[in-house]
């Protein structure tokens, strides 16, 4: 599952959970009813929904669901005052001039401080400090009995059942000398409500490589001091829920190893512009997750089913190509391609999606389990010689479980989603990319050509002989990774991202710092803004056809493409109001409308 649960089962509406089509947002006109949609083997990777939502682009509906606004949406407004800075996490405009803590949230250490670890310890083994807490307010409590006790809710990568074994060590890295007590350390805030890498409580203390943190999910914090970074959860990430004021002495963080579809606010440059540090999929980020699936090269490496067994199988009238999915209706428009595709080569589909054939076991039919590794699942899909292996998004960097299963399995990928996918293959010759064929027919031809000629199908599975696998820039981004999955002698990427930004703003004040005490004789860290190679995923394209070449009345295009650009709008309207020094989000809407009519004007 993705690194918060998936919206299915959390008793959201799907307004709630897609933070890019939002029932207070004045763009929609109508929300028609269509069959609802199960997770299936996009658990992982996708936010179900169950409606088909119908935007329109109309100032009417602004003055439609303005109603609807003040009833759903519980905005907020704060007034605070921060600490004069010098160094800009955004470069916001801001009158806040006041030091100390905010005004109205006056935040007072009471209680007993936690022990430090002793500096005679073993500095790679957890720190031990007694079972004390340390009150920072009336909501922020820090347990130092935690070292033994934090787990994190379930990541793309990881299974339910792995749960037991992704235990969170607090411990001191060699590097780690920070001898300051709780109410000296900077504070982590955890923005998303549900996600939150440590079990129990709501506040932990991390000692990382260089330094340590507090780190909470207690929003009672946002406007102090001492809180230097909020972390948002791509997925959950609303433009109309982001905190305001921006505060100057706050950096921002984004944690996003999600689909592009969940929030398409992230793929534009005003969007990811807001961040200061990323955890995407995508290479060029801070904190890269580009291989969150594929846990050690040695998963490639697993034994196929012999090629004459396959072949049994092929006889026995199964199709040479599998397709399974169960989240229909996506960017990537794939089942518009897979239904062309069916009329040339038969497909076996046991999905949700262009069903026709129905799975011999019961227990299979819940497709969930296509995402946990099931044996009696991986077992069965591994009969077949190809599989269609088809993101529900094409961007840069994007491969999911679609990509890497089939290849532990010993089937060939049929590949559309990362246009940079061979970037990261074992070898030249290891999968079929669908867009280097014209056609849907000419895929097809060459398909059938390989699964009656054995001795160039098994040239696909060359990557798992001795010496077989040769892309050294593979090798070495898992080699030099410093996450695991289902890994225990490496941290999970929740708890790694969390201290890659403790690291790095406790070295920003430390320069801070400096730079004060020599009246600004040493120089202060380099302002540092996001930009779109951390996610920058383009607009949705058809399955098949051009843009132009679908009527107008297309749901995909219909409800795809406005998602995209009206993303725009609320990202713009977002920076906008930073840059205005907006103190809530009473404005948003209309912001939106400005941002409306300036991109009507312009065209």
């Amino acid at each position: 599952m993705g690194a918060r649960a998936a919206c299915k089962g959390r008793g959201r509406t799907l307004c709630q959970c897609r933070m890019h089509v939002v029932v207070c947002s004045t763009y929609w006109k109508d929300i028609k009813a269509a069959p609802s949609k199960t997770l299936g083997d996009d658990t992982g990777t996708e936010t179900a929904y169950s409606v088909l939502p119908v935007l329109r682009r109309t100032w009417g509906s602004y003055v439609v669901l303005f109603v609807s606004l003040g009833a759903l949406c519980l905005l907020v407004p704060v007034s605070a005052v921060s600490e004069p800075r010098e160094w800009d996490a955004f470069v916001p405009i801001t009158d806040y001039e006041g030091g100390g803590t905010p005004q109205g949230e006056e935040v007072e250490w009471v209680g007993l401080s936690v022990e430090e670890s002793t500096q005679s310890r073993d500095p790679h083994l957890p720190s031990h400090t007694h079972a004390e807490a340390i009150r920072i307010s009336d909501d922020l409590v820090v347990t130092s009995d935690h070292w033994d006790q934090s787990s994190f809710q379930p990541s793309s990568a990881f299974s339910a059942p792995d749960l037991g074994i992704l235990i969170a060590d607090s411990y001191k890295g060699p590097g780690n000398s920070d001898t300051r007590s709780n109410k000296e350390l900077p504070i982590l805030l955890w923005w998303s409500e549900n996600l939150f890498p440590h079990f129990p409580g709501h506040t932990e203390r991390i000692d990382c490589s260089s330094s340590s943190c507090l780190v909470t999910k207690s929003k009672s914090v946002k406007l102090h001091k001492r809180t230097k970074s909020i972390i948002f959860y791509g997925t959950d990430f609303r433009a109309y829920e982001a905190p305001l004021p921006r505060l100057p002495h706050q950096t921002w963080a984004l944690f996003h190893e999600e689909s592009p579809m969940n929030n398409f606010v992230l793929s534009h440059l005003p969007g990811i512009r807001l961040f200061n540090y990323t955890a995407t999929f995508r290479r060029e980020s801070d904190y890269p997750l580009t291989l969150q699936w594929l846990p050690t090269v040695d998963y490639l490496w697993h034994p196929a089913i012999p090629l004459v067994e396959k072949n049994t199988w092929r006889q026995n009238g199964y199709a040479p190509v599998l397709y399974m999915q169960s989240h229909c209706d996506v960017p990537s428009d794939r089942d518009r391609y897979v239904k062309e595709l069916m009329k040339y080569l038969q497909v076996d589909s046991y999905g949700q999606c262009l069903n026709n054939r129905r799975f011999s076991s019961k227990r299979l039919e819940d497709t969930s389990s296509a995402t946990t590794e099931d044996p009696e699942f991986m077992a069965f899909t591994a009969r077949y010689k190809f599989h269609l292996a088809l993101e529900n998004a094409l961007c840069s960097d994007y491969m999911t479980e679609k990509l890497w299963r089939p290849m532990h399995l010993g089937a060939i990928p049929i590949y559309r989603g990362s246009p940079l996918v061979r970037d990261w293959m074992p070898n030249n010759h290891s999968i079929i990319l669908v867009d280097d064929f014209a056609s849907p027919k000419e895929l097809a031809d060459f398909i059938l050509y390989l699964d009656q000629n054995d001795e160039e199908y098994q040239k696909y599975m060359d990557y798992k002989k001795p010496g077989g696998t040769t892309n050294a820039f593979l090798l070495e981004s898992l080699e030099r990774r410093e996450w695991g999955v289902n890994d225990m002698t490496a941290p999970n990427y929740l708890n790694g991202f969390e201290c890659f930004i403790c690291d790095r703003e406790n070295a920003r004040i430390a320069l801070e710092r400096t730079n004060k005490k020599t009246r600004g004789k040493s120089p202060l860290p380099d302002p540092r803004i996001v930009n779109n190679t951390h996610m920058g995923c383009p607009m949705p394209v058809p399955g098949l056809m051009t843009v132009e070449e679908l009527p107008e009345n297309d749901s995909w295009k219909q409800m795809w493409l406005q998602d995209y650009w009206q993303s725009l709008d609320q990202a713009e309207a977002l920076t906008a109001m930073i840059h205005r020094n907006e103190k809530s989000q009473d404005k948003f809407w209309d912001f939106m409308h400005e941002m409306y009519i300036k991109r009507s004007m312009n065209h």
